[in-house]
């Protein structure tokens, strides 16, 4: 067994997003999910690292044709146990660096929010992205999520009280960028990481949304608010998510990229 399958061997990765603070994450996500569909006028959607199935199920069940594919076997029964017969939802296990089961620009929209948690490589990274983008018909939308490098510095190193512990273990450069191992089991990158990444596979930036933004910092607040000031919250946020001045702040973002025809 892997670092990434023990992890969510122990992991209740369903209740993630259903959190208030999680929730904040998964609307965000959803509204633009909605958006590429609409822009490129197709339905036909492939989740590569669909966890638990908290989007795949929510597309399907909204008459996307979705396809699945997850790593970690844990994950994949409880998607299928969520399944009431009803979705156009196929279910794959399968690696994000390898969608040779799936022909070139077989889908509308592909989303990869989970794979480039746990990729730790350039090259690695550079893979997923590449197979996706082939997957993906022209004029088509790849939506990625990273975990970001200055929310762990200040929340868990500082808040936390974990400094000495990833100083004792030099997981830290002199600039305070993270250095993620498998052990580790996140890694964590800045804008500039993600920019490189796109530039070495010739993707089209759409947009770099910060999915949740200061949810993560409040999150004891947003979980103690009543929903009326809990929806002005996400008001708030998805009128400033796009603003590039905090995106580095977030602990997730979602990088838009358009397959150009």
């Amino acid at each position: 067994m892997n670092y990434i399958e023990e992890y969510y061997n122990n992991r209740d990765e369903d209740a993630r997003l259903t959190s208030r603070h999680g929730r904040v994450e998964f609307i965000t996500t959803v509204k633009y999910i909605r958006e590429c569909l609409a822009l490129a006028g197709g339905d036909k959607v492939l989740e590569v690292g669909a966890g638990t199935g908290r989007y795949s199920i929510k597309l399907a069940r909204e008459g996307c044709a979705v396809t699945a594919v997850e790593l970690v076997p844990r994950n994949i029964d409880v998607l299928k146990s969520k399944l009431d017969g009803t979705e156009t939802l196929e279910v794959y296990q399968g690696n994000a660096l390898d969608l040779s089961a799936f022909p070139d620009e077989s889908f509308d929209v592909t989303l990869l929010l989970g794979p480039m948690y746990h990729l730790y490589t350039f090259g690695d990274k550079k893979l997923a992205l590449s197979e996706a983008l082939r997957v993906t018909k022209k004029g088509g939308y790849v939506l990625v999520a990273y975990c970001m490098n200055e929310p762990t510095i200040i929340q868990y190193c500082f808040m936390g009280g974990g400094l000495g512990d990833v100083i004792d273990k030099d997981l830290l450069t002199e600039d305070w960028h993270c250095k993620s191992e498998p052990k580790e089991v996140f890694e964590l990158v800045r804008t500039e990481d993600i920019a490189e990444l796109d530039a070495a596979v010739g993707a089209e930036r759409i947009k770099l949304v910060a999915t949740d933004g200061a949810a993560h910092y409040l999150k004891e607040l947003l979980d103690k608010m009543d929903e009326a000031t809990f929806e002005k919250w996400v008001e708030y946020h998805l009128a400033t998510c796009e603003r590039q001045d905090l995106i580095g702040a977030s602990n997730h973002t979602l990088d838009i990229l358009r397959k150009n025809k």
